[in-house]
């Protein structure tokens, strides 16, 4: 068995009987100055495990290590190694995790082993979904290197836990990306089928030839592209059966045996065909805009004192929120799927499913027609409740914005927001005539956007607090950036309302 952690030059047995709680210790494979990583056997279940032991030396490192512990046992991903045990006592600091089985790419690459493109297609797939789970977790990382990756005899593909603490910085997946893309090149089996193709993606993931990186759910995009297109079409018919041919007539025979060179030629097409790469990667998605700290206008014409923020620069997208619903449904099979939700949820609502999804997401991936209206996974998400936008932002770690936030972020550089141009429906990557300073769209125009709190409507003071909904919608004529609707239903779901998130300043 090859082991995921990195091996001494020379394996040190451990000291003899030595245990920490359950776990008997058998080899030291490896140390540096802060822990120790050894090959352990879990003496309850028999079992083979990895423990770090935080080194006796190194107590000023207990807080950090313990840190980065935590955030490895907050990653739930069938992909990723599992921590099973962590232990934190006056004179002992150390974790178990999982020994992953199989050989790693690097010693793959070690071995002057390629693999063919589509199975190197399928396991950068699986890289790649991966690493999404710790962008939507906002989990930092420490650098993923081919050692991180292993595959065992029947192709089960596992990932080494590089969790650590802190939030993630946009950089880490661009870093990973490149990485990979240059050190998947080896591994590429020259000379077969779709090897131009897997080429052509790992210098895209290196930044050539594009105008801006490629992030991962491309990344995924296009191995399950050449998946698809390397697939054998051969491979789903079915045998024919010797005993068909029992009693058949000559020219039956004949007519078979015609349609199977006819088989042939059609088999030899599709392998000599000139490789096609995959088409151009999607516009990437604007930052989140940073709006300061200071003393901001209010939409009720009054002034209030906010913390600095960012707010997402767009309206959440489809494509976006199809990769939230993908969480959810991991999550529901261990009977978690309600964890983002508010408290306040009826007991009713089950499912964060917008209205009509099927028909808007399948439209939205074939950049078709829905309801009349152009759609694409650049196009802002609607049909959803405020529960619904509640429990996306806070799978983002974010949360809706309140009104003021809002406010606060359209008049940033813009003195009267009456002025913006309201926008028609569009794809947010898209030009639109109500771009602010500040680089955000669709507050005078796409969708109308749902709010954090609930307040009195200045009209009518005595009404109670209600749900806000602003912002500027493309199908109401004359709405802007100055329009809100008070409604007593959260519950509320329109084909002209979306969201969108703020981030707390750190």
């Amino acid at each position: 068995m090859i082991f995921s952690a990195a091996v001494s030059s020379s394996m040190n047995p451990a000291p003899e009987e030595r245990q920490l709680g359950e776990y008997r210790l058998k080899e030291l494979l490896h140390e540096n100055a802060i822990f120790r990583t050894w090959l352990a056997e879990q003496v309850s279940v028999s079992r083979l495990v990895l423990v770090d032991e935080l080194r006796e030396d190194a107590a000023d490192h207990r807080a950090a290590f313990l840190a980065d512990v935590r955030a490895k046992a907050s990653v739930e991903h069938p992909l990723i190694g599992s921590v099973y045990e962590a232990v934190a006592e006056p004179d002992l600091c150390f974790y178990a995790h999982e020994l992953l089985g199989g050989a790693t790419l690097e010693q793959r690459h070690a071995a002057g082993e390629p693999y063919p493109p589509a199975r190197l297609a399928h396991v950068l797939r699986r890289v790649s979904e991966a690493q999404l789970q710790l962008e939507n977790l906002g989990q930092a990382t420490s650098p993923m290197g081919l050692d991180a990756v292993h595959l065992d005899a029947h192709g089960v593909i596992r990932l080494k836990n590089l969790a650590i603490t802190g939030p993630r910085a946009p950089e880490l997946s661009e870093r990973d990306i490149i990485h990979f893309g240059n050190a998947l090149v080896p591994l590429v089996a020259i000379g077969q089928p779709g090897a131009t193709r897997m080429l052509t993606l790992l210098a895209w993931m290196r930044g050539e030839g594009l105008e801006s990186p490629l992030v991962w759910p491309q990344v995924r995009d296009f191995c399950m592209q050449i998946e698809h297109q390397l697939a054998d079409p051969l491979s789903r018919l079915t045998p024919t059966e010797e005993v068909s041919l029992v009693g058949k007539k000559p020219i039956a025979t004949a007519v078979i045996a015609t349609l199977v060179v006819l088989a042939g030629i059609v088999f030899l097409a599709v392998r000599l065909r000139p490789p096609e790469p995959p088409p151009p990667p999607r516009a990437s998605l604007p930052e989140a805009v940073a709006i300061p700290a200071g003393i901001h206008p209010t939409p009720d014409g009054l002034e209030v004192e906010l913390p600095a923020f960012s707010i997402s620069a767009n309206e959440i997208t489809i494509g976006q929120y199809a990769e939230f619903l993908e969480r959810l449904a991991t999550l529901s099979k261990n009977n978690h799927g309600a964890i983002f939700d508010s408290e306040d949820q009826p007991a009713e609502k089950s499912s964060h499913v917008p209205n009509d999804w099927d028909a808007l997401y399948a439209a939205a991936k074939s950049k078709g027609t829905w309801q009349e209206l152009s759609v694409s996974l650049d196009s802002p998400v609607v049909g959803v409740d405020w529960w619904d936008a509640f429990a996306y932002a806070g799978w983002k770690k974010a949360r809706l914005p309140t009104q003021e936030e809002w406010f606060a972020a359209v008049t940033t550089g813009l003195e009267d927001p009456a002025t913006l141009a309201p926008a028609s429906w569009a794809a947010v990557t898209e030009p639109t005539a109500d771009m602010t300073p500040s680089g955000i769209i669709g507050m005078a125009g796409s969708v109308s956007e749902w709010t954090l709190e609930q307040a009195a409507n200045p009209a009518n003071p005595l009404g109670g607090k209600l749900r806000v909904i602003i912002g500027g919608s493309y199908s109401q004529p004359g709405s802007n950036a100055l329009s809100r609707d008070w409604i007593g239903d959260a519950s509320l779901r329109r084909p002209d309302l979306g969201f969108r998130v703020v981030f707390d300043a750190e």
